[in-house]
């Protein structure tokens, strides 16, 4: 087979790129979990405990809420509405980190767990966030500095807008392939790695390929900071929950501009939102539902939306925000019968009426079905 040409207008695959992909599985992310918990940042906990404080709007339409609802600090005990079924899910949820890196970190023997690590606060929100579509997350470990990494976020936001699922004119080609030149050659200068082609086709292949509500520019750089790129709003977190969210990082003395990941809390404003046009091959919308809160339940109270297909991948079966009035946290009549069945049996089998039921899956993936750990609200 002929190998592919890359350039910056044409369509790279991942089969192209040479960056090593190191996979952080569901044990592994729980892991860090624990860990992070253990070494609990006082900030988050008090920035948890204020939003525990604040009067949300649960019945309002198409909003984000993050409840902590009772209990300890924990991610079982806080629940997220996610923004593509309207299902109240604790945060006690697990993914899988694909995180893609140049060989001469796998030559010195470098761990991809504080990559993850120092981030994981953010990565939890936004694995929240998503019911379906977000039990992969991409990451893309650079060492750019902070002028380096907004150009490059400029670039891609250019290259989606005009050129990714659709016909670039010619007007547009010369400019994009002016400044893919132009970073090209600053990052070679600097002696960056990966080089700025492979940081292209890796990530360019993965929005084509997978498809995620997000990726993840990771800069190691002490004076730089680590962008997130999202392929709709939609997948924004709110202004109105995250607009005092703590930057993570522990020095004291730092200001408000310092920060190791970009996390948006000025909603769509401050965030960087990919231009992404669905091919004619994918057309499912990007649309928020309102689902059965039961997650073995796929009906949608949404009449407008219960076209539903029983797909996994929440950026391309997720939807576009609307109007349409919408019944929060309603459950069907055959959910009703299963949870009472249910809580029935924890009743029988167990000495405490609210003990959770023996585990099903792994330790951190969908909640037991009992009064205590997912009550239907």
């Amino acid at each position: 087979m002929a190998k592919r040409h890359y350039s910056a207008l044409s369509q790279p695959t991942l089969s192209m790129s040479e960056l090593i992909c190191k996979t952080l599985d569901h044990d592994a992310t729980d892991m860090l979990i624990d860990k992070w918990l253990e070494h609990r940042n006082d900030a988050y906990w008090e920035w948890f405990q204020g939003v525990r404080e604040r009067k949300h709007a649960a019945n309002s339409l198409r909003r984000q809420v993050l409840v902590w609802n009772k209990g300890d600090f924990l991610p079982e005990n806080i629940f997220c509405r996610t923004v593509d079924t309207g299902r109240l899910i604790p945060l006690d949820r697990t993914w899988s980190t694909h995180v893609y890196h140049h060989r001469s970190m796998q030559d010195r023997k470098l761990s991809m767990m504080p990559v993850v690590f120092t981030m994981l606060p953010e990565l939890m929100m936004l694995r929240g966030m998503h019911d379906l579509g977000c039990d992969d997350v991409y990451i893309i470990v650079t060492d750019m500095k902070r002028q380096e990494m907004d150009d490059v976020t400029e670039y891609f936001k250019l290259v989606c807008r005009h050129a990714f699922g659709r016909t670039c004119k010619p007007s547009m080609e010369h400019e994009i392939q002016y400044n893919h030149m132009r970073l090209s050659h600053t990052l070679l200068k600097q002696r960056r790695t990966p080089c700025f082609p492979q940081i292209d086709i890796a990530f360019r292949a993965i929005l084509h390929e997978k498809r995620p509500p997000f990726i993840i520019l990771f800069s190691h750089q002490t004076t730089s900071y680590s962008q997130i790129l999202f392929t709709h709003p939609l997948f924004v977190p709110s202004e109105e929950i995250f607009f005092d969210f703590p930057s993570g990082c522990p020095n004291p003395c730092c200001n408000d501009d310092c920060e190791m990941i970009r996390f948006p809390r000025c909603g769509t404003e401050g965030a960087a939102v990919l231009s992404i046009k669905r091919g004619r091959r994918d057309r499912r919308k990007v649309r928020s539902r309102e689902m059965c809160n039961w997650i073995d339940c796929n009906i949608c109270f949404n009449e407008e939306t219960s076209q539903y297909a029983e797909s996994s991948e929440g950026s391309q079966s997720s939807a576009d925000s609307g109007d349409t009035p919408t019944n929060n946290g309603l459950v069907c009549s055959l959910s009703i019968i299963q949870y009472y069945i249910w809580t029935w049996t924890c009743r029988i089998s167990t000495s405490h009426p609210y003990q959770p039921c023996p585990p099903v899956s792994s330790p951190r993936s969908w909640p037991n079905r009992c009064t205590e750990c997912y009550r239907c609200v």
